[in-house]
């Protein structure tokens, strides 16, 4: 039986959902296509049939992903406006929730490592999507000079990358909420660096 437009258009949505959600939780290496298939309900070959191979399935995965993060600062920006956007995506990057969230969280944290081992394909729609997503930082960090505000954007979302991989990583609770706390402050030391040289 065919299947209508519209809903190989859905299907084609929950496989790459599915398939970015398995990715962040297990990994690219890890998670098999039949792991999606199950996910999803659909044959092996209905799954083929959208994407070629696995490697064009991750590809659209992590792109995938990663807008739905960027929507994620929009939205924040949108609803708390000038400086306080920049703090509160901050605050939801390291928070608790989404340290304890992988599946739905941030790619970056969750595959960035394995990404630089994945085919070209993968890492320039990565490259693609980071990039845009640094250019919306950007826009939202304190401060008049645009290409200084750049530059404190990757830091700031470099420094975020690893704090939240380390609070995952570690067994102690303490030390996790510690990292995630003592990061979040310095990343909005770096944003406000001159200020508060100022006032020291």
């Amino acid at each position: 039986m065919r299947v209508s437009k519209a809903q190989a258009a859905q299907n084609r949505q929950h496989i790459l959902t599915a398939a970015a959600r398995r990715f962040r939780e297990q990994g690219v290496s890890a998670t098999g296509v039949d792991m999606i298939t199950q996910d999803v309900s659909l044959t092996h070959g209905a799954v083929y049939s959208h994407f070629g191979s696995k490697e064009a399935i991750a590809a659209e995965a992590i792109e995938l992903a990663l807008q739905g993060s960027r929507r994620l600062w929009q939205r924040l920006a949108e609803c708390k406006g000038g400086e306080k956007a920049f703090a509160a995506i901050v605050a939801q990057y390291l928070s608790r929730d989404h340290r304890d969230s992988p599946g739905q969280g941030c790619v970056v944290a969750a595959l960035g490592a394995e990404i630089a081992r994945q085919p070209r394909s993968v890492r320039d729609a990565f490259t693609k999507e980071l990039e845009d997503g640094l250019k919306l930082l950007a826009q939202l960090v304190p401060g008049d000079n645009a290409p200084h505000r750049y530059e404190s954007a990757i830091a700031a979302f470099a420094a975020m990358v690893g704090a939240l991989i380390l609070a995952r990583a570690v067994s102690d609770e303490s030390l996790s909420q510690r990292i995630l706390k003592a990061t979040a402050q310095q990343v909005g030391d770096l944003a406000h660096g001159r200020k508060r040289a100022r006032r020291s």
